[in-house]
This record gives structure tokens, sequence and C-alpha cells, in this order.
């Protein structure tokens, strides 16, 4: 494939792996949380945020470290095995506050593994085809978010408890570990000691306009917990994730691609533009069939804007502090993570979910004038 390494392969198929770990749960995890252990929404809200939000400040803290000590791919590897030893485990609890414990140590290792494994990535591409790489990892990544829902199903189908379900996510995991040992590093010029007045003014307004975005962007959970309320059965959520991840990882390499001939902010637009109509949509869905179609159209808003996010950033940073540069991206996502899932949750329990919709659509129009207005591209 042009313009795509061994390492950025390899690098996609532990993404792949890692996803149908992750993705056997994922879908499933709200329902066990409100349902089985009878948590409320509030309760989800505050775990996924407190999870996200974790998470994201981990990855600038192990970002800059990446970039200090000179080494991604170790760092990137405590990330993977941590995730995929505590994930399966999540079964066993029989309280929320256990579920909200193993979940934050999965999303501690995501945490640790996300910046430099980002830098990895970009440090084992031309730049001419930063777009094309994360799309094809994204697209990866999906697959696996597509084939672990479809594992979930034929598990449940053949009468596993939701517990024994999450067990089965060990296997996946163990090849994630072994898949990464075939990585190799990639090295890049030692940072001097970083200092936020050294990164560019632009990249400081891109990473405010997505904290502006992030903030109506809360978990998917709820967009789970909202197809519940129209009558989609427990046992059909995971056909409609895979449905979800089938437009997102059939869309990703397409939108990554085109960023790389386009301006990248125009791709980002678009998507988030995606995101306001099928949040709008969702505050008035009435059908299960409704339902379906914005499921579908909001994988649309992930595949032309994940990959093209991450590829921004590579055009924004320089390599030697480009693992610094994607910790402050996903601590501008993770910071906002927490009061969005809260303030989300809040708005579904004391007003309507109709409410709780309406106001992400608005931040996704905000932050999209925005985007345009305020960031310009490295080249401007």
């Amino acid at each position: 494939m042009r313009g795509i390494s061994r390492n950025v392969l390899i690098l996609s198929f532990v993404s792949l792996c890692n996803d149908i770990s992750s993705e056997i749960i994922y879908p499933l995890l709200p329902i066990f949380i409100t349902s089985v252990l009878g948590a409320s929404t509030i309760t989800l809200g505050l775990i996924e945020g407190i999870a996200e939000s974790t998470s994201s400040l981990l990855k600038l803290i192990s970002g800059y470290f990446s970039d200090r000590i000179h080494k991604r791919k170790p760092i990137v590897f405590v990330g993977y095995l941590v995730s995929n030893l505590t994930r399966p485990i999540i079964g066993l609890s029989g309280f929320a506050y256990q579920v909200g414990i193993f979940r934050f140590l999965d999303r501690f290792g995501k945490g640790v593994r996300t910046a430099p494994r980002d830098a990895l990535l970009s440090a084992s591409t031309d730049k001419a085809h930063f777009g094309q790489a994360f799309g094809l990892q994204r697209a990866l990544d999906h697959l696996g978010a597509v084939i672990g829902p479809l594992i979930a199903i034929s598990l449940l189908s053949a009468g596993f408890s939701l517990r024994r379900v999450f067990l089965f996510a060990a296997i996946p995991g163990g090849l994630v570990i072994i898949l990464f040992f075939f990585v190799e590093e990639r090295f890049a010029p030692v940072a001097k000691r970083f200092q936020v007045g050294r990164i560019n003014s632009n990249f400081l307004r891109f990473l405010i306009v997505i904290f502006i975005f992030t903030l109506g962007n809360s978990s998917d959970a709820f967009l789970i917990l909202r197809a519940t309320t129209v009558g989609i059965p427990v046992g059909m959520i995971p056909v409609l994730w895979v449905l979800l991840h089938i437009v997102k990882g059939i869309s990703s390499a397409p939108a990554g691609a085109l960023s790389d001939r386009i301006d990248r902010r125009y791709v980002m637009v678009m998507g988030w533009l995606i995101y306001a109509s099928v949040y709008w949509g969702l505050a008035v869905v009435r059908t299960q069939f409704q339902v379906l179609i914005l499921f579908l159209i909001y994988g649309l808003y992930f595949g032309m804007t994940e990959g093209v996010e991450r590829a921004f950033v590579a055009d924004l940073i320089p390599e030697k502090k480009r693992a610094t540069g994607y910790g402050l991206y996903h601590l501008a996502v993770g910071i906002s993570a927490l009061p969005a899932s809260i303030i989300f949750g809040i708005f579904w329990r004391f007003y309507s979910p109709g409410l709780a919709f309406r106001f992400g659509a608005g931040l996704a129009f905000l932050a999209s004038l925005l985007l345009l207005f305020l960031v310009k591209t490295k080249a401007e």
C-alpha cells in the first residue's frame, strides 16, 4: 500500500485486536451498569467522565515523558498491557464503583499509550501521507469495533450472561501483546525542556476549539440509552454498534486521504456539522428506524474527524515535540469530557434527553465556525 510503512500496518492491526477486546464489552456496559447493577444515568456519566478525563490527562504526561526520554515503544507497550489485563474482569463487578475502578484502569492504559503511539505512527510515515496513515489506523480500529460486538452477539445468543461475555475480551487482548512485539521503535530528535509558550499560538487556538466541541460531546453510552428509550431491545444494541462502526471504518481511510489533498479543516468541519445534525435528530427521534439512520450517519462524523484531527496535529507540531502535542490535544478533549458527560446526564435526568442532545448540537455548530475563522493551516 503506497505511503503505508510496515510499522503503520502493525500498529493498525494492534488497534484492530485491541478494539475487538474493548468493543466486546463497551456497547453492553451502559446496560450492565444501569440494569444489572441498578445505577443511575448520573453514575454512568460520572464513571465515563472520570475515566475519560483521567485518560486524557495521562496522555499529556506520557507524551511529555516520551519526548523527554526519547522513547515511544516501551511506554505504548505498558499502556496496552494495563488495559488488556484489567478490561476482561469488569464482569466480576458487583457494584457500580467496582466498574468505575476497572474502567479507570482500562482508560489509564489508554492514557499512557495514546500520545506516544500517535507520535510513533507519525514518525513511521512520510508527511505527505499523514492523513492516509491515521485513516488506516482508525479504519482497522473501527473494524475491530465491528468484530467485537459480533462476538458479543454470538455469545449472548448462545446463552452466555453479560458477565461471562466480558471475560472473552481476554483473547483478543492477548493478541495485542503478541503483535506489539513486532513494532519497531522510531526515534525523533531529542526535545528541549517543554514550555507551553513554545507551542505556537495557532495550535493553542485549535485546542480551545477542540475543548468547546468536546464539551458538547458526551459519552456514546448515552446514545445507546437513547436507542433503548425508543424501543430497541438490548439484544439488538450490539447490532446497532456494529453498523455504526462499519460506517466509521469505511469512511475513515477515504476521509484521511481526502485531507491529504485539501484543507484538513474543511473535512473536520463537515464531520462536526454531521455530528450537530445527528444530535439534533436524536433530540426529536421517535422510531427505531430513525435511530438506525441516525446511528449510520453518526459513523460518518467519526470517519471524517478522528484520523484527520490527529493528522492536523502532526501538521502543526514539529516532530521533536509531537508526543507532547498529542498529549495536549488529548488533554483538551479529556478535561471537557468529564463535565460533558456529567452535564449531559443532569440534563437527561432533570430536564429531558432532547435538551441534552440539543446542547451538544449547538456547541458542535459553534466549534465549526471557530475552527474556520480562528485556526489556520500550517501553510498560512
